[in-house]
């Protein structure tokens, strides 16, 4: 339950009865119904209210709900004051002092009180007196506030004013639990509205005077603790929007860090899966299918950032693979049709989207190395801006892109790789490491000299398998 929705629900209980308990010495609605209606009647008399037709007796098909049998069915137009707004002459309405501040709907509506206008006029048509409610007529309708003050309303306004020693607050809270029901009776297309004559024979619970004071005072009671639940709800609210992207971080997190999988020594060692890497890429570049590079320096303790199994390696990134690229830094000419050209908004998404690429000729394509030609099995990092989006290219369909993503072919697992640099470890590594001010950038040579920890092979295998198992369910948390 929200915390809108439970103020609702303790106002609703207010206007049913439910809230405190009756008293029968407190007498019953009846009689504080024609105390109302002998103050009407002098208010007529003395000219400062006018007589009025009278509004039909209420039906059994109106009535919502059960009150108390100390309570009365009334309509508002019986039970009070009620005067709808009238916009003065716009030559008279100005910003300043010199006349009655000039209310035209809700712009100044507080939590309770309205607050004061900027707007005066000296021609003031409808007055709203002290201590009335205020309630919107005109889109939005059925917002309600009261005026400490009198106030010259115009046509998004009326004032319900309280008689026969009933008082304005709990004529508020009253109001706002019809906002709903005058919302569904308003009318117009431009600007939805409700009338006079809508207000008027609305229908309201009325309960005995001093249970009204009593059920004030409990609404009061309870409005603080409302307050409470509404920041201990915005906490949870905030904490579940971050939970399924945290237990992501933490999952991923566990899995390079060698705690979700169990380490089984029939599977043998990293260090035997790197040496056969390590072979398979003497091996390509002797058959010059891939370049030779420069020696990487070794790895120092310092640079160890977690424990990881014993029969586990840290390793560079670039030891992994056959190589790590980046697009062409000269913009290519662009074609309506030919090979995918990728930029970073087709890999913003988290997923790889071809539908709506630029396009190179054959020539240029062909004109690539295969380093700078991504297809199946690769991995994609953009480097630049929002670096550190991490896609595995499921395509058939080959294609180039630009220098802001960096291309990644492997040697060693495509899936426990492309898991390992979507973990917090790799992503805060980049931010400790990027340069730049206005764009920052992750360098080649810095993805080629990330760590990584590397466990046997099958050890990866069944990592990658835990981790489609659970990284679902946060995506399901995830979904409203």
């Amino acid at each position: 339950m929200t915390p809108e929705q439970l103020k609702a629900s303790i106002l609703q209980y207010a206007i049913q009865g439910k809230l405190v308990e009756q008293r029968p010495e407190e007498g019953n609605a009846e009689v504080l119904y024609k105390q109302i209606q002998e103050e009407k009647k002098k208010l007529i008399k003395d000219g400062k209210i006018k007589k009025e037709k009278p509004l039909a007796e209420i039906t059994e098909d109106e009535i919502p709900f059960d009150i108390p049998d100390t309570w009365k069915w009334s309509r508002i137009g019986d039970v009070y004051a009620i005067t709808m707004g009238q916009s003065p002459d716009g030559k008279s309405v100005t910003k300043g002092s010199n006349g009655m501040e000039f209310h035209q709907g809700k712009v100044f509506f507080g939590e309770d009180y309205i607050l004061k206008s900027d707007q005066v006029t000296s021609e003031p048509s409808k007055i709203a007196e002290p201590n009335s409610v205020l309630l919107c007529v005109r889109a939005p309708v059925g917002i309600v506030n009261i005026t400490d003050r009198e106030l010259c309303i115009g046509r998004g306004l009326c004032a319900v004013k309280a008689l026969a020693g009933m008082t304005e607050k709990f004529a508020l809270y009253s109001l706002r639990c019809l906002k709903d029901t005058f919302i569904k009776k308003a009318t117009g297309t431009t600007f939805v509205a409700i009338t006079g004559e809508v207000v008027k024979n609305q229908i309201i619970p009325l309960p005995p005077l001093e249970e009204q004071h009593r059920i004030v005072a409990k609404i009061e009671e309870l409005l603080p603790y409302v307050e409470h639940y509404a920041e201990a709800y915005e906490k949870l609210e905030q904490f579940n929007t971050k939970f399924p992207e945290e237990m992501k971080k933490a999952i991923l997190q566990y899995a390079i860090q060698g705690k979700l999988a169990e380490q089984r020594s029939e599977e043998g060692t990293a260090e035997e899966l790197y040496q056969k890497i390590q072979e398979e890429k003497q091996k390509l570049i002797k058959e010059g299918k891939i370049k030779k590079e420069k020696l990487l320096a070794g790895i120092t303790e310092d640079e160890i950032p977690f424990d990881i199994p014993t029969n586990w390696k840290w390793v560079r990134l670039s030891e992994l693979c056959k190589s790590i690229t980046d697009g062409d830094h000269q913009p290519p000419p662009q074609t309506s049709d030919g090979y995918p050209f990728v930029v970073i908004s087709n890999v913003s998404s988290g997923y790889l989207d071809l539908s709506n690429t630029r396009h190179v000729g054959e020539n240029y394509f062909l004109s690539l190395s295969d380093d700078r030609i991504a297809e199946k099995g690769d991995i994609l990092f953009t480097v630049t801006g929002s670096y550190g989006i991490v896609i595995s290219v499921d395509s058939e369909e080959k294609f180039c892109f630009q220098r802001h993503i960096a291309l990644l072919k492997l040697l060693s697992s495509h899936n426990y790789i492309f898991y390992v640099l979507q973990s917090p470890y790799i992503k805060r590594r980049c931010d400790e490491l990027s340069t730049g001010i206005a764009q920052k950038t992750v360098g080649l040579n810095t993805l080629r000299n990330l760590l990584i920890p590397l466990p046997p092979y099958e050890e990866q295998k069944r990592i990658v398998s835990k981790l489609e198992e659970l990284l679902p369910y946060c995506d399901r948390l995830a979904t409203p």
